[in-house]
């Protein structure tokens, strides 16, 4: 996808707010099995708006439940919309007769959207050829952005024979068997104490009110500002590395399963939960998933998935493997050897070179010393 900042007038704006609104409204009505034409012929507002936004949102719907019944690849079961957070829709058709855009300046573009009429954005880069639909969408800060749908060209192998491994972490957002450590990008020390001050008014405003509303419309620009920035870092660094290397290795991480809350239930409670959330929050601002799935699309057939279990604990050097040569979150030192690294560093190197260490009996070259750390401890760096 490749996505402008759209900029609507007060006008246009009302009406992309119907359209989302409506989208939504459709969406949910798939969801109870209802049907739109006896929606439409008994909610004027809705006969109203236009058809195509309606009728395009029950075919997203009907491709997501595809998707959740897909024995290859199942998703989710699409469940409800919900104002404030899932605000867009989505305009196909041929361009040139259901929608077209054009270029009006060097840096302002215009989108014809339905209802609405030509609606300006940010000419940024050329909008690709042979585009069949696109969406506009707005953020919970605000922000309007049109992308339309195409598949860009991905990133040819440099043709080097390199491969490089990829250890990601909390301290260290991904470091590189080379040497290098990346770091996602997030808010300054100002923004985070602003952050901290907007969120305890929030929690002071009466739900509901003019000063509630306003206040969480700051606290999600500074939320935007940070997800911006991160995004912008996994760009520019998957690219770096897809031009850099022939083959690309990583940690096959269950994410979604690493950032499950340690709640637990009433009856069960979990324990420590206050550390568990940091860490959780700690995982999804280091941009893991992100980084990860742009290498994929911009390197397709040339990532590779690496078990990790005890990459962190062997020596790069000597195959030694010792839970006790990590002897901090930065250094590793092995008890063997004497090699010394830094530890992420050195899981990177093991990682590139596909040396990873199954949890029962080694890999035939060592056996390891001890059993497989627990996840929290393995994450924070205490093995």
């Amino acid at each position: 996808m490749s996505r402008y900042r759209l900029y609507p007038t007060p006008a246009q704006e009302a009406v992309l707010r119907d359209h989302c609104g409506h989208a939504r409204y459709v969406w949910n009505l798939a969801v109870e099995c209802r049907q739109l034409t006896a929606a439409r012929a008994g909610y004027p507002w809705l006969a109203a708006d236009s058809q195509m936004v309606q009728q395009q949102a029950l075919r997203d719907f009907a491709q997501a439940m595809a998707a959740f019944f897909d024995p290859q690849n199942p998703a989710g079961r699409p469940s409800w919309r919900k104002a404030g957070r899932d605000e867009g829709f989505r305009i196909t058709g041929r361009r040139g007769r259901q929608w077209e855009v054009r270029r009006v300046s060097r840096r302002v573009g215009q989108v014809w959207v339905p209802k609405a009429g030509w609606v300006r954005f940010r000419w940024s880069r050329a909008v690709p050829a042979g585009v069949k639909s696109y969406r506009v969408t707005m953020d919970r800060a605000g922000r309007w952005h049109v992308a339309f749908a195409a598949i860009p060209d991905s990133i040819p192998a440099p043709g080097n024979g390199q491969a490089v491994g990829i250890d990601r972490g909390v301290t260290v957002s991904a470091a590189l068997s080379t040497g290098e450590l990346l770091h996602a990008p997030a808010l300054t020390a100002p923004e985070r104490t602003r952050l901290r001050r907007l969120e305890r008014a929030l929690a002071r405003a009466r739900r509901g009110s003019k000063r509630h509303a306003r206040v969480k419309h700051a606290i999600a620009r500074l939320r935007a500002r940070e997800t911006d920035r991160r995004k912008d870092w996994a760009e520019q660094a998957s690219t770096g590395i897809a031009r850099r290397f022939d083959l690309i290795r990583v940690e096959d991480l269950q994410i979604t399963n690493m950032t499950r809350s340690a709640k637990g239930t009433r009856e069960h409670p979990g324990r420590n939960v206050r550390a568990k959330a940091g860490l959780n929050r700690g995982i999804l601002r280091s941009g893991w998933g992100l980084l990860v799935r742009r290498l994929e699309d911009k390197a397709p057939g040339r990532v590779e998935k690496v078990k990790p279990a005890f990459t962190s604990q062997r020596c790069s050097a000597c195959g030694h493997v010792d839970g006790k040569s990590r002897e901090s979150q930065a250094r590793f030192v092995c008890t063997a050897c004497g090699f010394a690294c830094h530890a992420d560093v050195n899981a990177a190197r093991n990682i590139a070179a596909g040396h990873a260490v199954t949890a029962r009996g080694g890999d035939g070259i060592t056996r390891p010393v001890n059993r497989e750390p627990h996840l929290l401890a393995s994450l924070t760096g205490r093995e």
